[in-house]
């Protein structure tokens, strides 16, 4: 029989190597659900996962992309449904993941008459198109294929991002002859496109090599790119420091001499004779330059061609994909003229223990989050996955966990989008399963999603979530109290005996009074087949910010 619209974009999918898909059903979907149940009956590779909200399912989508690599794809209805999504759709765009958000959308010949069909938007490919670097409408069936491919091909090329497109219900029941596009290899290095520029790698390495004290600045366009081992190796060969912002957590693991968070950034940045910033933003929380040495050479490389201009200060520019540029960069080194005479050791080992030392001394200063984080990193094995809300410990967390291995601490990036956390490590489970995956949320952020703890339950996925309660928007409570005499407004909280909640989804969920309690039962949650939630009671914590802002350079938006 001839193929429907619905069915060809379901082979398709299936040639580009998609193996999940995340969703909630809905009437403009029923084609497209159909096609995925017959695939599935018939040996098909993909899994539908039903998630209870489509903010939930996209965020699956977005983190599975994110920590895999692979395409993470969202299935909505129109309208609400496009709209309930848009939050996670724009945290994969601050945070460089390849991931399809695949919407339906009313029948083509009623569609922009503004009769008031169900689900209709005024311009659905704009809301959409407003947080993607590319979108599409699929006009008939037979365009399905093509656009899916080049959907696929355009979330991994340059900077990974967000892709969507829209297909009418009419263009999803209608049956035509389609031909399917064969699915290109997964691209090993990223493909990028930027204005032309004269060749400055072999500028650039003769600035490093030269350099008393180059020092490495990563930021998260280094783990979109898979490049921590091209760093890594890099600055053993310079001996740099390697300086990781807080979405890079991880690019060079934590435990290497050279490793340090982004609080050491404003006492080695000053000190250092040449810069170069790999896949960063390089911009502190007020939009403007990161200060460095007025004498430093600074060198940007980045996969997006507008994040290499103003307000960055820059002596070379490279818009390259960053693992290229590194593993370029080493390779161009022994080329590089000799170190000029008098040069010495560049930075004395005793000075970099000094500012680890310090960065530990201010993180281990603020309690009692330090010691939640600790628990945290006692429990969670080197290589699992920490998905990292905006509460408390988890602003602590973001400078003051260490961790091992590139891609394991995820966070909204610049969206700081709250409630992301839960559903997107039911995501990072589903595409990492044989790795431990931990929630850190607070009751506040926790709420917005947890209904997706029905998910969990139903699929069997067995991510761990840790909610501290201290039933207020704390952030936002202390703020009142430090900036509006303590007038407090929707700041407080009436938030649900968690452990009660998750065992009404049938989830095991125990109370843990103490960072000790914490560590002890996050082993054995992390050691169950299925879903579990650990409450941590807390009552106001101490600010981290002047510790995370402060006025310094080491506060960079990545």
């Amino acid at each position: 029989m001839t193929p429907s619209g619905a069915e060809a974009l379901v082979r398709q999918l299936e040639r580009e190597g998609v193996r999940h898909v995340f969703g909630v059903p809905g009437v403009q979907l029923d084609q497209v659900l159909d096609a995925l149940a017959r695939a599935r009956a018939a040996g098909g590779p993909i899994e539908y996962i039903a998630a209870r909200h489509e903010q939930g399912a996209a965020h699956m989508a977005e983190a599975y992309a994110r920590t895999t690599g692979r395409p993470g794809v969202c299935l909505v209805v129109p309208g609400p449904g496009v709209l309930n999504a848009l939050p996670a759709v724009a945290t994969g765009y601050a945070c460089s993941s390849p991931m399809l958000c695949v919407a339906a959308d009313i029948p083509s010949p009623l569609a922009g008459r503004g009769l008031g069909m169900l689900h209709e938007l005024p311009d659905q490919d704009g809301v959409l198109a407003s947080v993607t670097k590319w979108s599409a409408r699929a006009g008939t069936p037979a365009a399905i294929p093509g656009l899916v491919h080049e959907a696929i091909r355009q979330s991994r090329s340059g900077r990974p991002r967000p892709v969507g497109l829209t297909i009418p219900t009419d263009v999803l029941t209608a049956r035509a002859e389609t031909d399917p596009v064969p699915a290109g290899q997964a691209p090993d290095r990223l493909p990028v496109s930027g204005a032309p520029e004269r060749d400055v790698l072999p500028e650039i390495a003769a600035v490093l090599r030269t350099a008393r004290r180059p020092l490495l600045y990563a930021g998260g366009g280094v783990l979109a790119s898979r490049a921590g081992a091209a760093l890594t190796a890099l600055a053993e060969e310079l001996s740099a420091p390697v300086v990781m912002s807080r979405n890079a957590g991880g690019a060079v693991p934590a435990h290497h001499a050279l490793a340090f968070p982004s609080l050491a950034a404003p006492r080695l940045l000053p000190s250092a004779d040449a810069v170069l910033v790999v896949g960063s933003r390089f911009l502190t929380p007020r939009g403007t330059a990161v200060p460095t040495a007025p004498e430093a050479a600074v060198a940007l490389v980045n996969a997006d061609f507008a994040d290499l201009g103003p307000p960055r200060r820059a002596d070379f520019t490279l818009c390259a994909d960053a693992r290229t540029a590194l593993e370029d960069l080493r390779a161009e080194l022994p080329a590089a003229p000799e170190p000029r005479a008098g040069w010495e050791s560049g930075w004395p080992p005793g000075e970099l223990a000094d500012v680890r030392a310090w960065c530990a001394r201010k993180v281990e200063s603020v309690e009692p989050q330090w010691s939640y984080v600790r628990a945290l990193r006692e429990a969670i094995p080197d290589d699992g996955f920490l998905v990292n809300e905006l509460t408390q410990v988890g602003y602590l967390a973001a400078v003051g966990y260490p961790v091992h291995h590139p891609g394991t601490f995820l966070t909204p990036g610049y969206q700081g989008t709250l409630g992301y956390g839960y559903p997107s490590a039911l995501g990072v489970k589903v595409g990492n399963p044989d790795r431990a995956v931990v929630s850190v949320n607070g009751d506040g952020g926790f709420c917005w999603n947890m209904q997706e703890l029905a998910t969990a339950r139903k699929y069997g996925i067995a991510v761990t979530a840790v909610v501290f309660n201290d039933n207020a928007y704390g952030n936002v409570r202390r703020i009142q109290a430090d900036e509006f005499e303590g007038r407090f407004i929707g700041s407080d909280l009436a938030s649900p005996d968690f452990v009660r909640l998750a065992e009404s989804f049938s989830v095991p969920a125990v109370r843990a009074e103490t960072p000790a309690r914490l560590a002890g039962a996050l082993k054995e949650c992390l050691g169950e087949s299925g879903p579990s939630l650990i409450e941590v009671p807390v009552t106001e914590m101490p600010s981290v910010w002047p510790l995370l802002l402060g006025g310094s350079p080491g506060s960079v938006r990545d």
